[in-house]
């Protein structure tokens, strides 16, 4: 109909310039809306910014930029939409035209084809990605890590109180909601680290060295294996050690390591093995678990760590946090002389260890949502054009006998084959890239199988949402009315 339109007006003498004007006028007001919105709307970046859990500056420069930057890209828009147009439909032969013979309908329209299928593979990919990456994320946080993360408080700075801590501590404890605590510079979720060398059958490992007490198995939910906890009544328990299941492997006690002896660094301290503890993970999921030992906290330890414990985790069981919350901080108010008082919760510091990976997975589904919109808008352009060139095959059709449901199942047959072919392409990229993403989590969720086709039946849902209401209306069209034409 466009192409006729044009070309009569080409015949009647009707110059290029002024059709590129008439399709100008039109786009420049339809892309003009953009132009409202920075002065007056709600256009909101820091929506962006929370997606991504990054900041957006919108500084003065920017606030000046944005408004002329938006006036250029309406006037080059427009330009490009009233011109392409002009150019296109005046370089087809009038006389053809108006006899009918020039037929750019769906299997002509390659590059139409080659597009669709280009929208609907980036999708496909996006969507499989999206789905990986959250099925991590859930695997992350439904893992057992080998101790209890869930209402765990950390007050900081214990150091601060010096020998006043473990009357602090035990103060603590007297609390209503309070089932445990433990005092020590080192937890699971925590930055601080202290690598150290010891000794064990002639050899000389690296481990993780963790001056602990006696409650911090209890607090932090870890499970003893073999042997006993720490006993601070018993006098030899101030050189006695628990290593986790990987140190024992490592140190060449495979059988029973209870009673072994530890040399710390070059023999200056001489340790007894006690108990063995189930392997936890104290760091990211990316890194695999090495050895640990702890040990009491006794003077040769604070010696050698060149400080107090400063940590004092706290494990509440309480209906009413806020005024558990409120009673330690008077309490630490009271010992620290109104220092700041400073905690954390141990989960939220664990969820802190992955946030880059949500990140990832909040910016991927909203550029999946973008791609699918896109992919849909172009998918709606082709059905659209394909159901305007084949008007008359569809009357015809009708006319002998064919429903709606036949004529949509055939006009949408064509369509689905290019989703298929994406989901084709897309597949075997996905597959390649999210596993050389998961390559970087020493602990992972393998990639199942049946995300591909809930990928692709998902696509294939879109795609006969986004053409089936254009199709089935073209159906529904009188076909008299239509071969009039």
């Amino acid at each position: 109909m466009a192409q006729k339109y044009f070309n009569t007006t080409h015949v009647l003498g009707k110059v290029l310039e002024s059709l590129g004007n008439g399709n100008k006028t039109t786009n420049h007001r339809i892309t003009g809306v953009i132009s409202d919105l920075p002065p007056r709307s709600h256009f909101n970046f820091d929506f962006f910014g929370s997606m991504a859990s990054v900041p957006i500056s919108t500084n003065e420069n920017f606030a000046s930029f944005f408004p002329f930057s938006t006036y250029v890209l309406l006037l080059v828009t427009g330009m490009l939409a009233g011109v392409y147009p002009a150019f296109y439909l005046s370089a087809f032969r009038p006389v053809e035209v108006l006899k009918g013979k020039v037929a750019s309908g769906f299997k002509g329209g390659r590059l139409r084809s080659v597009l669709v299928v280009f929208q609907f593979t980036i999708s496909i990919f996006l969507i499989i990605g999206t789905l990986v990456i959250y099925k991590q994320l859930n695997y992350i946080q439904n893992k057992s890590l080998g101790f209890n993360r869930k209402q765990v408080l950390q007050v900081k700075n214990l150091n601060i109180l010096g020998s006043q801590a473990q009357t602090f501590k035990q103060e603590i404890g007297h609390l209503p909601g309070v089932v445990s605590a433990t005092l020590s510079s080192f937890v699971p979720t925590g930055e601080r680290r202290w690598t150290n060398y010891v000794s064990a059958n002639n050899n000389t490992h690296q481990t993780q060295f963790w001056p602990v007490d006696e409650d911090y198995l209890t607090t932090m939910g870890m499970q003893l294996e073999k042997g006993r906890d720490f006993n601070p009544q018993l006098s030899t328990d101030s050189s006695a050690m628990i290593i986790n299941e990987t140190a024992a492997r490592a140190m060449g006690f495979n059988n029973d390591p209870i009673n072994k002896t530890i040399e710390y660094g070059t023999g200056q301290k001489q340790y007894h093995i006690i108990g063995v503890i189930k392997d936890f993970n104290f760091s990211s999921l990316r890194d695999n678990i090495t050895p640990v030992v702890m040990t009491m906290t006794t003077a040769f330890e604070r010696k050698k760590q060149g400080d107090r414990p400063d940590v004092l985790s706290i494990k509440v069981n309480a209906q009413d946090l806020p005024a558990l919350l409120s009673h330690i901080e008077n309490k630490w108010k009271t010992f620290s002389h109104n220092q700041e008082f400073d905690y954390s919760f141990m989960d939220a510091d664990f969820d802190a260890l992955y946030r880059a990976e949500q990140r990832t997975g909040k910016i991927s589904l909203l550029f999946t949502t973008l791609a699918i919109v896109i992919a849909c808008l172009g998918l709606f352009g082709l059905a659209a054009f394909a159901a305007e060139q084949r008007t008359r095959e569809i009357s015809i059709r009708k006319v002998l006998g064919a429903n709606v449901r036949s004529i949509v199942t055939l006009l949408s047959a064509d369509f689905l084959k290019l989703v298929v072919i994406a989901l084709v392409v897309a597949a075997p990229l996905a597959w390649l890239f999210m596993d050389k993403w998961l390559q970087g989590f020493a602990y992972r969720e393998s990639i199942q199988w049946w995300i591909f086709p809930a990928a692709g039946v998902g696509a294939v849902a879109i795609a006969l949402l986004t053409i089936s209401s254009r199709f089935i209306r073209a159906a529904l069209t009188n076909p008299v009315k239509s071969l009039k034409e």
